[in-house]
């Protein structure tokens, strides 16, 4: 509880009349102004001291009184990492919450991450207006485009910021991303500049801390469920056959657990938090070797983090600094077929990674809510003068939490709590496939 530290940055006192149009009463069938007294216990099952304000998150929402003036502000967008569904629909709720509800009319999109904040990048700054932003959240992808690294150039990224004489910054990125704008926030600070700098969490893998869902989650796991759904077709229908599907899932297995789930085909769920062997009588190939001796078919799926330590040992690290991980997907298929290359029946493999086609999808409409819901509640945060924090929803309402808290840990499926009990019910698959 000592680590625990929800209290929110803020650049001064709010004192502007907020342009946002909202009603003081309750009962008066008008959306109300959110207190800056109204919190959210960040563990429901373990009431926090109301009197430490370290321990109770903010809810998130417009306030009566804003910090910055509009007719002042210049706020920017930029998108980092990998791609993930719903990417538009954020970029285009900020831009609309800026300009049609505070009337703010100079915001820039940084093309191509951080990277493109760097001094003289190859590729400008581009203008963006609600015209510019209208149709995007119907595309996949982001039309300010992506990059990884580059975050941790700080200092280069705040003298961008003030050569732009930008106040308000959106980063909509993941851990990497959020980090680099934690480091913004605190140097622009440092040198007594009125930046805010907000964050939108995006991380397809949903492995960000205190952020109960990132957006385009649930859309990846409608369309791993169609990858999944493809290849137990392949191998229902085929001699001894063993569909194998790769998902995302770096640290976190979380797709591939839902999918499952959602499904109701797999059999076997591998994941990066719960280690496996191939080999041994309680291993993977001796399991998949009886479920096909028993049903003539079995469903793999595999998160990409999973079963690295199976693997060559990487050394080689990505720009945005994780190590590059070794293809399971892969492996498991070569290792498949090479132990049933004696067996009289075969083996028939159909082996389908689908993790680019999802990626680069438009949001679902729950996640299109979502993201929208995101962005709306970014700007409000940013007008009041709040920085380095993001939005986050936590047990279903939207709030804000500092990106220390954020970045501090991984979110990451715990096996022996209830998701990976019911996924282990739903496969059958052993409690634990590791010989003694």
């Amino acid at each position: 509880m000592e680590e625990m530290d929800f209290r929110i940055r803020k650049l001064g006192e709010a004192r502007i009349a907020s342009p946002v149009s909202l009603s003081r009463q309750v009962g008066d069938f008008q959306a109300n102004y959110v207190c800056d007294d109204e919190r959210i216990a960040y563990q429901v099952d373990t009431p926090a001291d109301r009197s430490d304000p370290r321990l109770w998150l903010e809810r998130a929402g417009p306030r009566e009184k804003i910090y910055f003036d509009p007719a002042t502000v210049h706020a920017a967008v930029v998108t980092c990492g990998g791609l993930c569904p719903g990417l538009n629909t954020v970029i285009r709720a900020i831009v609309m919450g800026l300009w049609y509800r505070y009337g703010v009319r100079r915001i820039t999109g940084f093309r191509y991450g951080y990277r493109g904040m760097q001094p003289d990048p190859p590729f400008g700054a581009i203008a963006l207006t609600p015209e510019d932003v209208d149709k995007i959240h119907r595309m996949g992808g982001t039309i300010l485009g992506s990059s990884r690294g580059y975050g941790d150039r700080t200092a280069q990224i705040v003298d961008t910021l003030q050569r732009h004489k930008v106040n308000l910054l959106f980063t909509i990125g993941g851990d990497g991303t959020q980090r680099g704008a934690l480091s913004i926030a605190l140097e622009a600070l440092n040198r007594g500049l009125d930046l805010a700098v907000v964050g939108v969490p995006k991380t397809i893998d949903n492995d960000l801390s205190f952020v109960e869902k990132s957006f385009g989650f649930e859309t990846a796991v409608a369309k791993a469920v169609e990858a999944v759904t493809g290849a137990h077709v392949e191998a229902h229908d085929a001699i001894r056959g063993v569909g194998l599907v790769k998902v995302m899932g770096r640290q976190s297995g979380f797709i591939a657990a839902h999918a499952a789930l959602a499904s109701n085909e797999a059999n076997f769920v591998l994941v990066p938090e719960v280690p496996f062997e191939l080999d041994g009588d309680n291993g993977l190939l001796a399991h998949l070797d009886r479920r096909l001796e028993a049903r003539n078919h079995a469903l793999i799926v595999v998160a990409e983090g999973a079963g690295q330590d199976l693997l060559e040992r990487q050394t080689a690290m990505d720009p945005s600094g994780n190590i590059r991980l070794g293809d399971i997907g892969l492996f498991l298929k070569d290792r498949i077929e090479a132990h049933f290359a004696r067996h009289p029946g075969g083996v028939n493999v159909k082996y389908i990674d689908p993790s680019y086609i999802i990626r680069s999808l438009p949001a679902d409409p729950s996640d299109s809510i979502y993201c929208a819901r995101l962005g709306t509640n970014a700007v409000h945060a940013a007008m009041t003068g709040r920085t380095g924090m993001l939005i986050s929803q936590m047990y279903g309402q939207l709030v804000h939490v500092p990106i220390e808290m954020a970045v501090s840990r991984r979110n990451a499926i715990d096996p022996d709590g209830a998701l990976w009990r019911d996924v282990v019910e739903s496969t059958g698959q052993p409690k634990l496939m590791v010989n003694d």
